[in-house]
């Protein structure tokens, strides 16, 4: 009776124990991203083929570069989090916080300016910030395209235009042009500040961080003038709606798309895996068509047709960098001021 009851013990114990084996032999990767298009390209393109190949399952956290930085902050020393990809500003900030592990066997042929420093992260794509305008509405009100920054002043557009707040690279990097066109620069925005409180402000619909949002005010007929990023207009166009990217004559800025595994205890190695494979050929290629990415790879052979809108080439080589050593420490005090006297 005793060996009874202690088999049947150690049965129930079994059977207890047995539902918690399955989770632990279950291999979830967790990818945090942009939202949008961006996370469809990743979701139809990647994310499939990832998952045969590895035998694992990939749980796509969408969100823009700042709530994705937030997250690591907040989950520091008990990361949930095994893949990043952000903006290259918030990039900076994540390395220099200890967030990314290093990335072993990087392409050879990367260009020089996709990659960071120790290989703590990778440029995947290239993304021009400038100018989106609605091509039928301006060819039905007979106005040229716009061609410069200072064009956001311009009276016609009155509660037309929408930008992204400034805790998005792309409305930070519209202040950081008009200040260095005004003699400052990211050591001085002041410049940058008064022109967005006094002569763009008057033609802002909204400051509009959602790309989904974004869309639909151009959509809805309410918008037709942007700041926005050529991967992002791109993506938009190529629904068939009537939009074109403009570089600014004074100079489009650069923003690079980046990845990084996260560092923490018992790292998947899959998380690298993940990080290399969206620096695949073809996975450039398929950035290229349905984002408008300027590859990072130098030998990528890119066919005419894809090459439109992406900073390429000339191009590229004519972007501004910004220096987001200056721009991170300055960050939180801009974007106190700009809630202060621009978005109020």
């Amino acid at each position: 009776m005793t060996t009874f009851r202690l088999l049947t013990a150690v049965s129930i114990a079994a059977l207890i124990a047995a539902p918690s084996v399955a989770p632990a032999q279950q291999k979830t990767l967790y990818v945090a991203g942009y939202g949008g298009s961006f996370e469809k390209t990743i979701r139809d393109e990647v994310i499939p083929a990832f998952e045969k190949e590895n035998g694992v399952k990939v749980e796509y956290v969408a969100g823009n570069s700042t709530d994705t930085l937030a997250k690591l902050q907040a989950q520091k020393g008990n990361q949930q989090i095994d893949v990043a990809i952000v903006d290259d500003g918030p990039m900076y900030q994540a390395i220099q916080l200890g967030f990314c592990g290093k990335l072993d066997g990087l392409p050879a042929d990367l260009y020089d300016a996709a990659r960071f420093k120790d290989d703590r992260a990778v440029a995947i794509g290239i993304v021009a910030t400038g100018l989106m305008y609605n091509t039928k509405v301006f060819k039905e009100k007979g106005w040229a395209p716009p061609t410069s920054w200072n064009d956001l002043k311009d009276a016609k557009y009155a509660k037309q235009l929408v930008i992204p707040p400034i805790n998005n690279t792309y409305g930070l990097e519209a202040l950081v042009m008009l200040s260095k066109m005004n003699g400052g620069g990211e050591t001085n925005v002041d410049s940058g500040f008064k022109i967005f409180k006094e002569e763009i402000n008057p033609n802002v619909l909204a400051y509009e961080p959602s790309p989904g949002k974004m869309t639909e005010l151009f959509q809805s007929g309410q918008a037709v003038i942007a700041v926005w990023g050529t991967g992002r207009v791109q993506s938009f166009a190529n629904t068939g709606f009537p939009v074109d990217f403009v570089y600014p004559k004074e100079g489009a800025a650069t923003l690079l798309t980046t990845a990084c595994p996260i560092a923490k205890p018992n790292a998947s190695p899959l998380a690298s895996s993940f990080v290399k494979m969206l620096l695949d050929p073809k996975i450039q290629l398929v950035m290229l068509k349905d984002y408008g990415y300027g590859p990072v790879l130098k030998s990528l052979a890119i066919p005419p047709e894809l090459g439109k809108m992406a900073p390429i080439g000339e191009r590229a080589a004519k972007l501004y960098n910004p220096d987001w050593t200056v721009i991170n420490e300055k960050r939180e005090e801009w974007t106190k001021r700009w809630n202060r006297e621009v978005e109020r």
